[in-house]
């Protein structure tokens, strides 16, 4: 049996060149579950995947997709039996392990999720490790005291597929939402998506020398870190807590330690990668509950493998809006 697969290969000189191959079962890496894809996505560790490999890559050829939603085809774990929906985010799978940019992938039968009654593969890849993040960055933020009423939530890089996500979701949960974007274009859709308020980036862009200003956030979601989330802490209302997702702006975190000592600020890290799987299970479970389907639906472009060269360096440009499908039969 073969099948059709986004194959990223290195020269002698050390450059990656990605295309679409055809490949034979023989060939997936050893797991228990294989299953026929139907729907992948691109996100930001995609682009560096099917390009350099950002250092994420360990062996070529190699077949990105951090995540994929199939049915089973065959299962050696008594957990899965050929016909179950299942979906997969995280545990390296696109990186160290063979992905989803293909019509069949075998994993271990530990990363993977029953997809929840509902839910379809298609709806699971509009959300995936986007959308999934942003949900445990909502449960965490819940879990140190978020509720509605308290004031406005923040969602830096609003107009991503982490920010896209939050946005809905925080919306539709009755929170008062504000989306941070640098792109003036994507305000109506922002705003479509249930953002109150629009923040232009500039205006949290640079480090000010005051450790606090004006408590302004009940809360927050960063996908940018950097000097926003600096500038970001040391605006939050007391107790609030900030829950980081990203790195886009940068690495390094020029801030102090006065918000946490003087506000009691929390800053909570999200891993969306190793989650175990009662949290993963809750997680998705919640995204089939309170994921507002009609706006999902308007987050979403179609892609097929071809694409994907061309959206990989689309996404580290800063270039992809909301949420790519990827039809790995298309």
């Amino acid at each position: 049996m073969s099948f059709r697969a986004l194959v990223v290969e290195k020269d002698a000189e050390g450059k990656t060149h990605a295309a679409v191959q055809m490949l034979d079962d023989a060939a997936l890496p050893d797991g228990e579950v294989t299953v026929a894809v139907e729907y992948s996505t691109v996100n930001y560790k995609d682009g560096l995947c099917i390009g350099s490999g950002g250092g994420l890559v360990r062996t070529y050829p190699h077949v990105p997709g951090i995540d994929f939603a199939g049915v089973v085809e065959a299962s050696d774990d008594a957990r899965y039996r050929p016909g179950d929906r299942v979906v997969l985010t995280g545990w390296r799978v696109g990186e160290a392990h063979w992905g989803g940019y293909a019509q069949k992938a075998r994993v271990k039968a530990d990363w993977l999720v029953p997809l929840p009654a509902g839910l379809t593969t298609r709806a699971a890849m509009a959300v995936g490790t986007a959308g999934f993040t942003a949900m445990l960055a909502v449960m965490a933020l819940e879990a140190h005291g978020l509720q509605p009423g308290q004031g406005p939530v923040l969602v830096t890089g609003a107009a991503g597929g982490v920010g896209s996500v939050a946005v809905a979701l925080l919306a539709r949960a009755g929170y008062e939402v504000a989306g941070v974007t640098g792109r003036p274009e994507t305000e109506d859709y922002l705003r479509a998506l249930g953002a109150a308020r629009i923040v232009p980036r500039a205006e949290l862009a640079e480090t000010v020398k005051r450790p606090l200003e004006p408590e302004t956030w009940a809360g927050c979601i960063d996908a940018v870190g950097g000097a926003m989330l600096a500038r970001v802490l040391g605006q939050m209302k007391h107790g609030a807590s900030v829950a980081a997702v990203g790195l886009a702006g940068g690495a390094a975190l020029p801030a102090t330690v006065i918000p946490f000592l003087l506000r009691g600020v929390n800053l909570l890290g999200i891993d969306s990668v190793t989650q175990p799987y009662a949290t993963r299970v809750t997680a998705w479970n919640r995204i089939a509950r309170e994921m507002p389907m009609d706006l999902l639906e308007g987050m979403i472009s179609t892609a097929t493998l071809a694409d994907l060269p061309r959206l990989g360096t689309a996404i580290l440009a800063g270039q992809v809006r909301g949420r790519v499908v990827v039809d790995v039969n298309a």
